[in-house]
């Protein structure tokens, strides 16, 4: 019955945005791409759901949709203190954004390189959308959508390649903490230079530190959850524990930093951007967010 109503607002939403005479179109249009991406999220729960079962024995998973607190999981775990009071140990990109939030709602489509792109997206200017020659990261390009993420651990690391670099082997169970931004790539030079938010070497007391990560996108929405990425389902559950902050808004990034990150030699080896894990939308797998 969920299904069915959701599916039938879009309709209903559909069907009001071609009547210009009696109402708003633009409301209308609005309505109706709230009730596509409200059908996306349950069509996409309902598959995994036949898919197998839900991997309920786990703790909260990740990504999820930040403007929605609720959630069914009350596993709890110690929230890792600021990043600040951690080491860095990684620092890599998904495309497109893994979570859901206020500034990244368009739903892409449901396979691993899915997931949503942030909201101005289509009013890009032809000059934003220029491509760039000899690009060196992947096959990222102006106008994708990207979720960096600034992983921080407790244990007493050396920041490298892959979320192993945030483990060691005595420090096996540490506590976590991500922080996510989403960018909209975009072929400007006025745009953010992803440099400035790189590693580098940086050490702040005593501690290994991106140079620095975005502000001005809006408070980060923190709660607990998981590692991410395409080999993890509603099925097949991260886990790790994680402490996640993540900001709601996008910014747009020039893709030339993102190539000159590439070209630089980074220490986490980060070449090319990684692919999403679908929204988890199960209440059972989601942490309440307070």
């Amino acid at each position: 019955m969920k299904h069915a109503h959701i599916l039938s607002t879009t309709v209903l939403a559909i069907a009001l945005a071609a009547c210009g005479n009696s109402v708003d179109t633009d409301k209308a249009a609005e309505m109706a791409d709230k009730a596509k991406n409200a059908a996306a999220d349950v069509v996409n729960d309902a598959k995994k759901m036949v898919e197998g079962e839900l991997c309920t024995t786990f703790g909260p998973q990740t990504p999820r949709d930040i403007s929605s607190v609720s959630g069914l999981n009350t596993m709890t775990f110690p929230m890792a203190p600021a990043a600040s009071e951690l080491n860095l140990c990684n620092i890599h990109t998904h495309t497109n954004a893994e979570h859901k939030g206020p500034g990244f709602n368009v739903f892409v489509n449901d396979s691993d390189n899915g997931g949503y792109a942030c909201n101005g997206t289509s009013e890009l200017t032809a000059a934003e959308l220029t491509p760039v020659e000899n690009a060196v990261y992947g096959d990222v390009k102006p106008g994708d959508t990207i979720e960096v993420h600034w992983v921080h651990t407790s244990c007493d690391i050396i920041p490298g390649e892959g979320l192993g670099s945030c483990l060691s082997d005595t420090c096996q169970d540490p506590l976590l903490r991500v922080e996510a931004q989403t960018f909209l790539v975009v072929n400007d030079g006025s745009a953010a230079n992803f440099m400035d938010f790189a590693y580098g070497g940086n050490m702040v007391g005593g501690k290994h530190q991106a140079k620095a990560i975005p502000t001005g996108t809006g408070t980060p929405v923190v709660f607990r959850g998981s590692t991410t990425g395409p080999s993890y389902d509603q099925s097949t559950c991260s886990p790790m524990k994680v402490t996640w902050s993540v900001r709601p808004q996008c910014t747009k990034v020039d893709i030339n930093s993102l190539n000159a990150w590439a070209a630089s030699g980074n220490v986490f080896n980060e070449k090319k951007s990684h692919g999403v894990r679908q929204l988890v939308t199960a209440p059972e797998l989601l942490s309440p967010i307070q």
